[in-house]
Protein backbone atom coordinates (compact mmCIF):
# COMPACT_ATOMS: atom_id res chain seq x y z
CA UNK A 1 0.00 0.00 0.00
CA UNK A 2 1.29 3.44 -0.90
CA UNK A 3 0.01 6.99 -1.10
CA UNK A 4 1.02 10.19 -2.83
CA UNK A 5 0.72 13.18 -0.53
CA UNK A 6 1.10 16.89 -1.11
CA UNK A 7 3.12 18.91 1.38
CA UNK A 8 5.29 22.02 1.18
CA UNK A 9 4.31 22.56 -2.45
CA UNK A 10 5.62 19.15 -3.56
CA UNK A 11 4.26 15.65 -3.95
CA UNK A 12 5.81 12.67 -2.17
CA UNK A 13 5.23 8.93 -2.67
CA UNK A 14 5.15 7.28 0.76
CA UNK A 15 4.60 3.82 2.21
CA UNK A 16 4.43 2.69 5.83
CA UNK A 17 7.88 2.69 7.43
CA UNK A 18 9.44 5.16 4.97
CA UNK A 19 11.67 8.00 6.15
CA UNK A 20 10.98 11.13 4.12
CA UNK A 21 12.76 14.52 4.10
CA UNK A 22 10.26 17.39 3.91
CA UNK A 23 10.97 21.09 3.86
CA UNK A 24 10.97 22.59 7.36
CA UNK A 25 7.71 21.78 9.19
CA UNK A 26 6.47 23.52 12.32
CA UNK A 27 6.51 20.47 14.60
CA UNK A 28 8.76 19.43 17.46
CA UNK A 29 10.86 16.26 17.41
CA UNK A 30 8.90 13.22 18.54
CA UNK A 31 5.50 14.77 17.77
CA UNK A 32 2.96 13.25 15.38
CA UNK A 33 2.24 14.90 12.04
CA UNK A 34 -0.89 14.26 9.95
CA UNK A 35 -1.01 14.86 6.20
CA UNK A 36 -4.59 15.29 4.92
CA UNK A 37 -3.81 16.30 1.34
CA UNK A 38 -3.67 12.81 -0.18
CA UNK A 39 -3.66 12.88 -3.99
CA UNK A 40 -3.65 9.11 -4.62
CA UNK A 41 -4.03 5.93 -2.56
CA UNK A 42 -3.25 2.44 -3.81
CA UNK A 43 -4.07 -0.91 -2.22
CA UNK A 44 -2.89 -4.13 -3.79
CA UNK A 45 -6.22 -4.36 -5.60
CA UNK A 46 -7.39 -0.85 -6.51
CA UNK A 47 -6.17 2.71 -6.99
CA UNK A 48 -8.18 5.70 -5.79
CA UNK A 49 -7.40 9.10 -7.30
CA UNK A 50 -8.67 12.32 -5.79
CA UNK A 51 -10.13 15.36 -7.47
CA UNK A 52 -8.03 17.16 -6.21
CA UNK A 53 -7.70 15.14 -2.96
CA UNK A 54 -8.98 11.77 -1.79
CA UNK A 55 -11.65 12.14 0.91
CA UNK A 56 -11.41 10.41 4.32
CA UNK A 57 -7.77 9.37 3.90
CA UNK A 58 -4.85 10.59 5.99
CA UNK A 59 -1.19 9.73 6.42
CA UNK A 60 0.38 9.87 9.87
CA UNK A 61 4.04 10.20 10.71
CA UNK A 62 6.43 11.08 13.49
CA UNK A 63 9.03 13.85 13.32
CA UNK A 64 12.46 12.25 13.76
CA UNK A 65 14.70 15.31 13.50
CA UNK A 66 15.33 18.73 11.99
CA UNK A 67 18.47 19.71 10.13
CA UNK A 68 20.07 21.46 7.21
CA UNK A 69 20.96 20.00 3.82
CA UNK A 70 24.24 20.26 1.94
CA UNK A 71 25.48 23.70 1.05
CA UNK A 72 24.45 24.98 -2.35
CA UNK A 73 26.73 27.55 -3.98
CA UNK A 74 24.96 30.28 -5.96
CA UNK A 75 27.37 32.03 -8.32
CA UNK A 76 26.34 34.99 -10.48
CA UNK A 77 28.45 36.81 -13.00
CA UNK A 78 28.19 39.04 -16.03
CA UNK A 79 30.87 38.59 -18.64
CA UNK A 80 33.19 41.51 -19.45
CA UNK A 81 31.71 43.68 -16.65
CA UNK A 82 33.76 42.44 -13.64
CA UNK A 83 30.58 41.48 -11.79
CA UNK A 84 30.88 38.33 -9.66
CA UNK A 85 28.85 37.32 -6.61
CA UNK A 86 29.09 34.10 -4.59
CA UNK A 87 26.49 33.15 -2.04
CA UNK A 88 25.93 29.95 -0.08
CA UNK A 89 22.68 28.46 1.15
CA UNK A 90 21.67 25.46 3.30
CA UNK A 91 18.01 24.45 3.03
CA UNK A 92 16.38 23.41 6.32
CA UNK A 93 14.51 20.09 6.35
CA UNK A 94 12.40 17.91 8.63
CA UNK A 95 12.96 14.15 8.70
CA UNK A 96 9.63 12.31 9.12
CA UNK A 97 9.02 8.58 9.56
CA UNK A 98 5.69 7.48 8.07
CA UNK A 99 3.75 5.35 10.57
CA UNK A 100 0.41 4.61 8.89
CA UNK A 101 -1.91 5.29 5.98
CA UNK A 102 -5.47 5.46 7.33
CA UNK A 103 -8.43 4.69 5.11
CA UNK A 104 -11.94 5.43 6.33
CA UNK A 105 -14.40 2.91 4.91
Amino acid sequence: MYAIIESCGRQYKVTEGDVVFFEKLDAEEGKKVTFDKVVLVSDDKKIEVGAPYVQNVSVEGTVVSHGKGKKIIVYKYKPKKNYRRTQGHRQPYTKVEIKSIKLAK
